[in-house]
C-alpha cells in the first residue's frame, strides 16, 4: 500500500479510542490515517467494562451486536465480594441503572475485555478505510508548519517538544498550514512524511503527542501499583453459583480476579509495594505467581498456567488542555482515570464521539475552526468529574457501585449548545455558552430530560419495523425532530439551511420529548446525539434554523479557513 502524503486527520494510537475515532470519521467521510506502533491489537484484557453510553455509540456504528457476542453474558455482569473465591459468606451485587423499572437506554453495558473488543473495532476500521489504518507504524516527529508543536528534540520558532529524541531534521512541507509528521514503518524501517490538517493523540497515558505539544498533566500518580497476571485454571465449576465479572477480595484476601470467560481464562490483580517488593523478580518467577493465584483463590491444589503479565500504576491525572493549535488529545492521552468504577476507557470513547463530528464539520468547511474549542469545553469537565468519582470509589472502605448509566447523564455547556433563541440579525456574532450551569455528570440521574446539552432521551418507538429507539433517529448529520403540526414549516427551514450548505434531516418528534407546553417547537440534535437547541415555538422567520446552526457551528468565527488537502468531508 502506498503511504499517503496528505490526509485530513492523523490519528496516533490504535487502541479502542483511536479505532473508534477512525470508524466514526469514516462514517462522516473524512479522509484520515491511523498509525499504531504495536504490530497488532492488545493481547491483555486491560479495560473490560463497556458502558451503556459506549454501547449506544457502537449501536450508531452498527457494531453493537458483534460486540455483545464478544463479551460476557449479561447474567454474569455482577460483582463478587469475599475473602477468596470459595468464601461461603460472599456477597454478589449487580450493576446500578434502570432503577424503578425506567429504561434509559436500548443498549445496556456489558463486559467485553479489550483483547476481544479491539479486533472487532479494527476489522470495521479497516473495512471502512482499507488504506487508512497502519499498525507497526510509529510517530517519529511532528511539527506545525510555520512553527509550533514538535514531538522531537528540536526547537521550532520558540516551541520545544518534549517527545522522543531523534537526530532527524524537522519535517518540512509546503506552505498552507497543517501538521507535518514523520512516521516509521516498523517492518521495513522506511520513514514517510505526512501532512495533515489535524493531529489527534489517542496514544495513551504516556502520550508522545501530548508531550510534543507541551501539554501538562495535572494530578496525583502512584496511588497504587498492580501486577496483572493472566492465567488459565479450571475455575468454571468453582464459581458456577457466583459467576461475576469481577471478584473483589476482602481482608485477609489480597487483590481480586477478573473473569475473561468465567471458565478457564482469568486475570489476577495483585497489589504490590514497589518500595518493598521486587516486581521484576516476581514476574520472572512463574511458580511463585501460580502460588499467589492459588492463595488468593483459596484453592491450594488448583492447577494454574500463567500466560502473561503486565504491571500498571493507578494515576488520577487530567491534561491542562485538550487542544493546542492543530493538535488534539483524546482518551488516556487526555485523562488517566482510576479503574475503580470502570469509566476510563468509556470516557475516552465519549471523547472520540464528541470530536469526530466536529472535525468532520471543520474539515468539510461547514464549521469554523472555533468549533473545536467546544471539544475541551464539553469533555474536560466530564473527565474531571469521572476522575473525582473514581478516586472516591478507590477510597471507599465498604465498596462502591458500578454505575453503567452514569455517562448517559453528561450535560454539555459550550458554544455548540444553544439555550436561547438565536437572533437572526447577526448569525455570525460570537456567543457565550448559554446552557444552565450544572454538574457535567449526575450520579443521581436527575438532569432535566430533553434540555439543551443533554443526550437525547431514549424512548421506545412502536412498530415491528423501523427504528426501535428515539436514538436511532439521529445521525449521521444534524437531525431536527419536529411535531406533526408544524413539520412542513420546519422542513421549509431545513430546505433553507441546505441551500446554505448546512443540510438537516427532519424527522417526526415523539410528543413526550418536547412537552405539552411547546407543541409547535422542535428539537435539534447533533450527530453525537446531544441536544444542540430546543426551539420553543414555530419558526420565527425563514432563517430561524439556519441562524441556530451557524451559531452552533461557530460559522464565520474561524481563526483560519481550514480545508482538507485531500477530499472534503460531507456536511455533518
Amino acid at each position: 500500500m502506498r503511504f499517503p502524503e496528505t490526509t485530513s486527520v492523523l490519528i496516533v494510537g490504535g487502541g479502542p479510542v483511536g479505532l473508534t475515532l477512525s470508524v466514526l470519521l469514516s462514517g462522516y467521510g473524512v479522509p484520515h490515517l491511523l498509525v499504531e506502533a504495536h504490530p497488532g491489537t492488545s493481547h491483555h484484557p486491560k479495560a473490560r467494562g463497556v458502558s451503556a453510553r459506549s454501547m449506544e455509540i457502537f449501536r450508531r456504528c452498527g457494531l453493537e451486536e458483534e460486540i455483545r457476542r464478544a463479551g460476557l453474558p449479561a447474567s454474569q455482569v455482577s460483582f463478587y465480594r469475599g475473602r477468596d473465591l470459595v468464601d461461603p459468606d460472599f456477597v454478589r451485587t449487580g450493576v446500578s441503572g434502570q432503577e424503578g423499572g425506567v429504561e434509559r437506554t436500548p443498549s445496556p453495558g456489558l463486559i467485553c475485555s479489550q483483547d476481544a473488543l479491539e479486533p472487532v473495532l479494527l476489522r470495521r476500521a479497516r473495512e471502512l478505510a482499507p488504506d487508512g489504518v497502519r499498525f507497526a507504524t510509529r510517530l517519529v516527529a511532528f511539527a506545525e508548519h510555520g512553527g509550533g508543536v514538535r514531538a522531537d528534540g528540536f526547537h521550532a520558532d520558540g516551541f520545544h517538544g518534549g517527545g522522543p529524541h531523534t537526530d532527524e531534521p524537522p519535517p518540512d512541507g509546503p506552505p498552507g498550514g497543517g501538521v507535518h509528521a514523520t512516521v516509521e514503518d516498523g517492518t521495513t524501517g522506511e520513514r514517510h512524511t505526512v501532512r495533515a490538517d489535524w493531529l489527534v493523540g489517542c496514544d495513551g497515558a504516556a502520550s508522545t503527542v501530548r508531550e510534543g505539544a507541551e501539554i501538562a498533566m495535572e494530578g496525583p500518580t502512584g496511588l497504587g501499583h498492580y501486577l496483572s497476571v493472566r492465567f488459565e485454571a479450571p475455575l468454571g465449576e468453582v464459581v458456577a453459583d457466583r459467576a461475576s465479572a469481577s471478584y473483589f477480595l476482602t481482608p485477609p484476601g489480597r487483590g481480586g480476579f477478573l473473569a475473561v470467560d468465567n471458565d478457564r481464562h482469568w486475570i489476577y490483580q495483585y497489589p504490590y509495594d514497589p518500595a518493598h517488593e521486587d516486581v521484576a523478580r516476581l514476574v520472572a518467577d512463574r511458580p511463585r505467581l501460580a502460588e499467589l493465584v492459588r492463595d488468593a483463590a483459596g484453592l491450594p491444589d488448583l492447577p494454574v498456567a500463567v500466560r502473561s503479565t503486565m504491571t500498571w500504576r493507578m494515576d488520577a491525572r487530567l491534561a491542562s488542555a485538550y487542544r493546542r493549535s492543530r493538535v488534539l488529545l483524546a482518551g488516556d492521552a487526555a485523562h488517566t482515570v482510576p479503574p475503580t468504577g470502570g469509566h476510563g476507557m468509556n470516557t475516552g470513547l465519549g471523547d472520540a464521539d464528541n470530536l469526530a463530528w466536529k472535525l468532520a464539520a471543520v474539515v468539510g468547511g461547514t464549521a469554523g475552526e472555533a468549533l473545536l474549542d467546544s471539544y475541551e469545553a464539553e469533555r474536560r469537565p466530564v473527565a474531571r468529574q469521572v476522575i473525582d468519582i473514581s478516586l472516591a470509589n478507590s477510597r471507599a472502605r465498604s465498596g462502591y457501585r458500578i454505575d453503567d448509566e452514569l455517562l448517559l447523564t453528561a450535560a454539555y455547556r459550550s458554544t455548540a449548545v444553544l439555550d436561547t433563541v438565536p437572533e437572526p440579525t447577526d448569525p455570525t456574532s460570537p456567543t457565550e455558552p448559554t446552557a444552565p450551569v450544572r454538574p457535567a455528570l449526575d450520579p443521581e440521574h436527575t438532569h432535566p430530560v430533553g434540555a439543551p446539552g443533554t443526550r437525547l432521551p431514549h424512548l421506545r418507538l412502536a412498530g415491528p419495523t423501523g427504528p426501535a429507539s428515539t436514538l436511532d433517529l439521529v445521525g449521521p448529520g444534524f437531525t431536527l425532530l419536529a411535531p406533526a403540526a408544524t413539520e412542513s414549516a420546519w422542513r421549509s427551514q431545513a430546505d433553507t439551511a441546505a441551500a446554505a450548505g448546512l443540510p438537516v434531516a427532519v424527522r417526526p418528534l415523539p410528543p413526550a420529548l418536547l412537552g405539552a407546553d411547546a407543541p409547535a417547537g422542535a428539537v435539534l440534535v447533533r450527530p453525537d446525539g446531544h441536544i444542540a437547541w430546543r426551539a420553543p415555538h414555530r419558526p420565527a422567520d425563514e432563517t430561524y434554523l439556519l441562524t441556530a446552526l451557524r451559531q452552533i457551528l461557530s460559522a464565520g468565527r474561524s481563526r483560519s479557513s481550514v480545508r482538507s488537502p485531500s477530499a472534503g468531508a460531507p456536511h455533518p
